[in-house]
């Protein structure tokens, strides 16, 4: 192996077996043995799980690379692989200097110790004398800021202290490798902030840094090459941003085709189609069908009015996986009026995914003449909006409804809360809910 690639992953494979019963185990255990003896086929008690299935990679010194995919897709399986707690069924794995790891919240800390005791003993199990680690003592505990509790078993501990005194630990000892598992999720704001400063000292030291994160933010702006697992194998592997685009098509259950008037169209055809009226349904609800649609919306209304169908498209692209800061976005939707409605009122909501409402407008507010007119039984109408996409990186869900006025009252007649779910990609030219795009200027006053 070449001296400047710190780890090398050939063809790793990890299977378990499954067994459906206890006794199974057993049987395992003692029938093989018999039938090979008497030279018969051995029968099987389990069923085999491949968690890993010939995974490949190389990662240079000094270098960051980050592992995103699925729950289940066996990202934390490779770290155990890796960082010597697991043995893989097949493949070989080449590591190149000190390993340290985070794999799981407190591993590796006795909760009946103090946490100055953790910290004596997962130092030395890191390769640190105790002359050593007491003169990084005092920067461990300055990283940890976690005050008299040093001196208190771990079990007395709340999660967030936990993670801090062990990745105080494993920062200070420099490893030639580390490895992160999630452990910085539990972390608040303030101490992410110290954890990332603190990895790319590490990393400009030539520490070579693997990080498992759900946060397309995280990896976009802390990795330098990206790897994208699910159900155990590599779907792709390259430059982050583009690795965190096909992740989130994965996550999201985008597909190649979609559903038109019952026709099967290529996503390209869509593309590259702008006529917003073939492409929306007229006739029946295809709004679950559409990529974006949330399973978990809540909808409610006399049904005197329904909304079929949706279309989202962003700059050129039809139904996006995820925004970008800064696109031009169209979002058409389709309704039918199935009773005589008069005064009918459209609105459209964008919330947080903690249900904060970002923005929220209706016809009544933008005085939609047109809309107003509309209202007789059988009567189809396509609404459509369009802004500047100027939400912060993170999930937005948008909700959307049909009403109208009798005597000051409003009546809801078909309202879908939390039905489109949008993500807008990792972007750091700012910070807050909204981009509002401030111009810094300075005057020279002397």
């Amino acid at each position: 192996m070449s001296s400047d690639i710190a780890i090398k992953v050939e063809n790793i494979s990890k299977s378990y077996h499954i067994y459906e019963k206890p006794q199974d185990r057993l049987k395992q255990f003692i029938y093989p043995r018999f039938q090979r003896f008497l030279k018969n086929q051995p029968k099987q008690y389990y069923r085999e799980f491949w968690a890993l299935k010939n995974i490949s990679f190389e990662i240079k010194k000094g270098e960051t690379v980050g592992i995103i995919g699925r729950n289940g897709s066996g990202k934390s399986t490779l770290l155990q692989i890796i960082s010597g707690t697991l043995n893989p069924t097949s493949g070989s794995l080449h590591t190149n200097g000190r390993i340290a790891a985070l794999l799981e919240l407190g591993s590796g800390f006795n909760p009946e110790f103090t946490g100055r005791e953790n910290v004596y003993m997962n130092a030395a199990i890191l390769g640190l004398s105790q002359t050593e680690t007491d003169s990084k003592l005092d920067n461990i505990l300055a990283f940890a800021d976690i005050g008299d509790f040093l001196d208190q078993p771990v079990k007395t501990y709340s999660s967030g202290m936990v993670v801090r005194l062990a990745f105080a630990v494993q920062a200070q000892v420099e490893p030639d490798i580390l490895i992160v598992d999630e452990a910085l999720a539990v972390g608040d704001a303030k101490f992410q902030a110290k954890c990332f400063k603190s990895l790319t000292k590490l990393k400009a030291n030539g520490t070579s840094i693997l990080l498992v994160t759900h946060s397309s933010e995280q990896v976009v702006n802390h990795c330098d090459h990206t790897i994208l697992l699910d159900h155990g194998k590599e779907v792709s592997q390259g430059q982050p941003r583009m690795i965190v685009n096909r992740y989130m098509d994965l996550l999201f259950g985008k597909e190649p085709t979609k559903i038109i008037n019952n026709t099967l169209v290529q996503e390209s055809e869509l593309e590259n189609n702008h006529n917003v009226d073939s492409i929306l349904s007229t006739i029946e609800d295809k709004f679950a069908s559409r990529h974006g649609y949330n399973p978990s919306e809540y909808r409610w209304g006399d049904g005197a009015a329904k909304i079929l169908d949706f279309y989202i498209s962003a700059d050129d692209e039809v139904f996006p996986s995820a925004l970008e800061v800064g696109q031009k976005v169209m979002l058409n939707c389709s309704l039918k009026f199935l009773k005589d409605l008069i005064n009918p009122i459209f609105g459209v909501t964008i919330k947080t995914k903690d249900g904060v409402t970002v923005y929220g407008i209706n016809s009544e507010k933008t005085e939609l003449v047109s809309f107003r007119e509309t209202g007789i039984t059988g009567q189809l109408v396509i609404v459509s909006i369009r802004f500047d996409c100027l939400l912060a990186p993170g999930d937005y869900f948008v909700s959307i409804g049909i009403a109208s006025m009798d005597g000051g009252e409003v009546i809801p007649h078909d309202r879908r809360y939390d039905s489109i779910h949008l993500q807008v990609r990792p972007d750091n030219s700012f910070y807050g809910l909204v981009n509002l795009d401030c111009k810094l200027n300075v005057k020279d006053v002397i």
